[in-house]
């Protein structure tokens, strides 16, 4: 398998399989990409149907988005455990990553993710923080439900997907608490960002910076 990625410090996207593919400890390449440059476009063309990263390539079969590559693995190696067996666990965590994929627009305008950026407290917007609103609101459902420490119980995909704002939450120092957590959101995010493989691309990130 060959994973092509975007510059890592930046690309959330490219991230997320990341992190599942190392999580499952299945052997890959990756092609890395520099984006914001002028030959991005020219250099993901031969890769990428959508011009844009992630794309995975497993012989014959080429997947492009996030989700989709996600996915892909997970029907590839059921084994794996990147969906919980239990369908209402499974049902709840694809919502949330369909909801992370399409919603939270002022909080990704706002708060891009920059793994080389020195933390700094940003007074957001009234529609950043009504996302940051929102993002609590659905971790606190799904901890409700599975009890934790991830999301769905044990690691998944949805997991993966929720990384990135880990990461703005902490680039920002977004007080959680100030938008309705009772602390096990913040809990939640500074586990992800403990998480090896998590620890390893930010180190590559900041290598590659």
């Amino acid at each position: 398998m060959e994973l092509v990625i975007g510059t890592r410090r930046w690309s959330t996207w490219s991230m997320r399989p990341w992190l599942v593919l190392r999580r499952m400890g299945q052997p890959f390449s990756e092609t890395l990409i520099a984006l914001r440059s002028p030959d991005t476009a020219a250099k993901l063309a031969p890769y990428a149907p959508s011009g844009q990263c992630p794309v995975l390539i497993d012989g014959g079969v080429t997947v492009w988005d996030s989700v989709a590559i996600c996915e892909y693995l997970h029907d590839c190696f059921p084994e794996a455990g990147l969906w919980p067996h239990d369908l209402h666990r499974r049902a709840l965590g694809r919502a949330a990553v369909g909801q992370m994929h399409s919603g939270f627009p002022s909080l990704r305008g706002e708060c891009p993710m920059d793994l080389t950026a020195t933390p700094a407290l940003l007074d957001l917007t009234e529609a950043t923080a009504g996302d940051v609103r929102k993002m609590v609101r659905l971790w606190t459902r799904l901890l409700d439900v599975s009890g934790g420490p991830f999301l769905l119980g044990a690691w998944s995909i949805a997991d993966a997907y929720f990384t990135p704002v880990a990461t703005r939450f902490r680039t920002y120092c977004t007080p959680l608490t100030d938008y309705g957590d009772d602390g096990r959101c913040g809990a939640y995010g500074a586990l992800l960002l403990e998480q090896p493989e998590f620890l390893e691309w930010e180190r590559l990130a900041k290598a590659d910076a």
